[in-house]
């Protein structure tokens, strides 16, 4: 059994805690026991640790959590004929694409997706995993090694689709499946895959993909099913006016009326970008007490509209930051989403709409309450996971900026940590990843990608 490793951080200009109170230390230690934190103060006396890593010009935070992404998407950045297309029409053009996807082509799309969200401090991420070729393979078993390679806390969604053209939704049939089909391979992977246990690196969700994917009875379904494991359940939900009507043409619903019809306005249920939104939909989604996966890049890439996210902030809603799928953002830079997430708001509600410690929150704390997780990650205090991230400001692009070196990395576009350890384990050390044979990757993700976009 390998000995336990006790790492003390010192010196650092501020630690930003992102706990209840927001506490901020300026030059305090962090001490981290095996894979937890085990004390965070003022002043290290009598500290005994193996290792000591001092911070002088940078900021040390809890790692962000990314609550929502298609990882298998960062094949396809930047495809002509979708990268100025609307959500619909943008479907249609790349699902014919996305049908050649199997396991290697998920496999490495993970591990390089993961990869640059760690790089961009992102230690927890989702992956709403709805695409099932026909003929692909075991594709969540691959997502799931593909993250496992990178070593990020993982959440992935065992998503579904059940409904192509010919059934009145937007994929071909080779990668929809039968309802029957579905509910049992949730089954599976929630046996196979779920761990509940406190500071679980792998967790699993079920996940329709939207309301114009699957049918009603399925979203029923998913939910009894969830109920029986105690599992979360997540979708993609009012992302544009397209989606509204489509919802008011089938179903005589718009979508968050829908959602509460069949049941999936309750705490266990995130939803993904929530744009089109009544100041009803908002009162509904509150006392439900609802989690927000918020994706400000995605939904100005897809030009689907500004998420009213500064009239939610005081509400029960839960609220956490995502980058979404790498061919609506073309990134998976989650500080990058924190600026986004922060610009986006004063363009709609004003320079005091959403500070930057606002939008750190929500990529913190936010996100792990957005996951049921904020016992355990989301913000350095005693007890929790060994999940930080640290910020270095001695750079052109921080010069003068000392005044505050917290908002300094939304404010002067920070994108990329110094170091990022999940889970106790360094994963990104001097800006780099730990292990080297990550970026040898790169080459074959390109020759994947290069193979699928040419279909």
């Amino acid at each position: 059994m390998r000995a336990v490793k006790r790492t003390l951080f010192m010196g650092f200009d501020v630690i930003a805690t992102m706990d209840g109170s927001g506490r901020e230390i300026r030059g305090g230690f962090v001490l981290v026991d095996g894979n937890r934190i085990a004390a965070v103060g003022e002043t290290p006396t009598g500290v005994r640790a193996d290792e000591t890593i001092r911070g002088n010009g940078k900021v040390l935070l809890p790692g962000f959590v990314n609550t929502h992404h298609h990882l298998y998407q960062s094949l396809f950045r930047n495809v002509p004929g979708a990268s100025d297309a609307k959500l619909f029409d943008w479907l249609i053009f790349l699902y014919d694409r996305w049908k050649g996807i199997g396991e290697e082509a998920m496999r490495t799309a993970a591990a390089v997706a993961s990869s640059e969200l760690l790089l961009s401090g992102a230690t927890t991420t989702s992956d709403h995993c709805y695409l099932y070729p026909r003929g692909g393979g075991d594709i969540l078993a691959a997502d799931i090694e593909g993250a496992e390679l990178a070593g990020i806390r993982f959440h992935p969604c065992r998503g579904s689709m059940s409904l192509s053209k010919k059934n009145g939704g937007l994929p071909p049939d080779s990668v929809v499946q039968t309802e029957d089909e579905i509910l049992a391979d949730c089954r599976r992977v929630i046996e196979r895959y779920h761990d509940p246990e406190p500071l679980a690196m792998l967790r699993i969700a079920l996940a329709p993909c939207s309301p114009f994917s699957v049918t009603p009875e399925l979203m029923r379904e998913t939910l009894r099913l969830a109920d029986e494991y105690r599992v979360l359940v997540h979708t993609h939900l009012a992302e544009t006016q397209d989606e509204e009507a489509y919802c008011l043409e089938r179903f005589g619903r718009r979508p968050v009326d829908l959602m509460e019809d069949l049941g999936w306005l309750r705490d266990d249920a995130w939803f993904a970008h929530l744009v089109v939104l009544s100041e009803a939909d908002i009162d509904k989604l509150a006392r439900a007490r609802v989690g927000m996966a918020h994706c400000p890049t995605s939904n100005m890439t897809l030009g689907s509209g500004i998420a009213p996210v500064a009239k939610m902030i005081d509400t029960g809603i839960k609220i956490g930051l995502a980058v979404d799928g790498s061919a609506s953002n073309d990134s998976s830079n989650m500080i990058r989403e924190v600026r986004q997430a922060m610009l986006l708001q004063r363009v709609r509600y004003g320079a005091d709409a959403l500070s930057a410690r606002d939008a750190l929150s929500m990529a913190t704390i936010g996100g792990a309450r957005v996951l049921h997780r904020e016992a355990e990650i989301g913000s350095i205090e005693v007890g929790k996971a060994a999940d930080l991230i640290a910020f270095d400001l001695n750079d052109v692009a921080f010069a003068g900026a000392q005044a505050d070196p917290v908002a300094a990395l939304v404010h002067c576009a920070a994108d990329r940590v110094d170091f990022a350890m999940v889970n106790g384990e360094w994963r990104v050390r001097d800006g780099r990843l730990v292990d080297e044979t990550l970026y040898d990757l790169v080459p074959v993700q390109n020759a994947i990608s290069a193979r699928l976009v040419g279909r």
